[in-house]
């Protein structure tokens, strides 16, 4: 598979941080600085893309760092920790549930009351009433010791992880796409043609289906124009004014393989597209008949919605 069309903006080359493969200490580093980062910053509202910044590495290699290590994702363990001192201030203060709950950044006092059940078995005002004793999340920074021990443990919890495919034939269609210039990726599209542009997509009336980003193999990219674009599709017949900057093509029939990955927590949408597209890069096509086919047709994604789960689309044909 082509990695350039991953739906994440690497701060270093795979090379430049893998070479061949990455050192354990490398891995290590990088996650024991995530963990300080994270505990430094338990009172502010923090992203992905910062923790990112500050350790040198890309998003989803952050992810895949701390997964690895922890058995847990970056955001995962930070709830975890934001919860036990939630836990700390029910206990130790009279304060109000929801003072609380605002405190460590959750949106309600209901989603606050959810993740604290289902962390200690006991709602936010039974324990601040009762203060029964209930396992706090005690953080311990990473060390060649305890990755030896979990090792197994982690890969075979990500091998395991369920993601519903299917495959489906695409008529030959309309698409009405907006192109960037160097873009490969959706961050990257965002900053050379802007965001607004899905916003255009979802009020065509006549659109078949919602908007997708997708990755255009070259029969479908002019000199001088991105691989990545958004784009809606419409009926064949289309007559409708083309918006300027905008661009109606034809696609081919071709094949696709649908992934959709589990129903997630939007807040941490980000960690779980990438952890989806991993998976998905892990995937084997022949055992079910076909192989990856780049040059057919673009692969799409749907925009990410955590109650369906991320769903992305990669061209594939039958194996002669």
């Amino acid at each position: 598979m082509d990695n350039s069309r991953q739906d994440f903006n690497p701060a270093l080359s795979y090379n430049d941080i893998r070479g061949d493969r990455v050192k354990e200490s490398e891995g290590i580093q990088a996650v024991r600085m995530m963990q300080e980062f994270i505990q430094d910053h338990l009172d502010e509202k923090i992203t992905l893309r910062q923790i990112a910044a500050h350790v040198g590495y890309s998003p989803w290699y952050c992810i895949r760092f701390f997964k690895e290590y922890t058995d847990k994702t970056p955001f995962e363990y930070l709830r975890m920790l934001r919860l036990t001192e939630a836990a700390k201030k029910l206990r130790d203060q009279d304060c109000k549930i929801i003072d609380v709950a605002y405190d460590f950044y959750f949106e309600s006092q209901e989603g606050f009351t959810r993740a604290f059940s289902k962390q200690f078995g006991i709602t936010p005002k039974q324990y601040s009433l009762k203060k029964p004793p209930v396992k706090w999340f005690i953080s311990f920074p990473v060390s060649p010791q305890n990755v030896q021990e979990k090792g197994e443990t982690t890969m075979s919890k990500k091998d395991v992880a369920t993601i519903f495919t299917q495959v489906i034939e695409k008529p030959e269609r309309k698409m009405l796409i907006k192109r960037g210039v160097n873009a490969k990726e959706y961050f990257a599209y965002c900053e050379e043609v802007g965001c607004d542009i899905w916003g255009l997509l979802c009020s065509v009336k006549e659109a078949l289906d919602e908007p997708v980003g997708m990755w255009l193999p070259d029969q479908y990219r002019p000199a001088g124009t991105s691989q990545y674009v958004q784009g809606v599709e419409v009926p064949m017949d289309y007559k409708q004014p083309i918006s300027e900057g905008m661009e109606l093509i034809t696609l081919k029939p071709y094949h696709v393989m649908i992934f959709q990955g589990q129903p997630y927590d939007d807040d941490n949408f980000e960690e779980e597209v990438m952890l989806v597209k991993e998976a998905i890069d892990r995937y084997n096509p022949t055992l079910y008949g076909f192989e990856w086919a780049d040059e057919e047709g673009p692969s799409f994604q749907y925009e990410p919605q955590g109650d369906r789960g991320y769903i992305e689309g990669r061209p594939v044909k039958k194996r002669s």
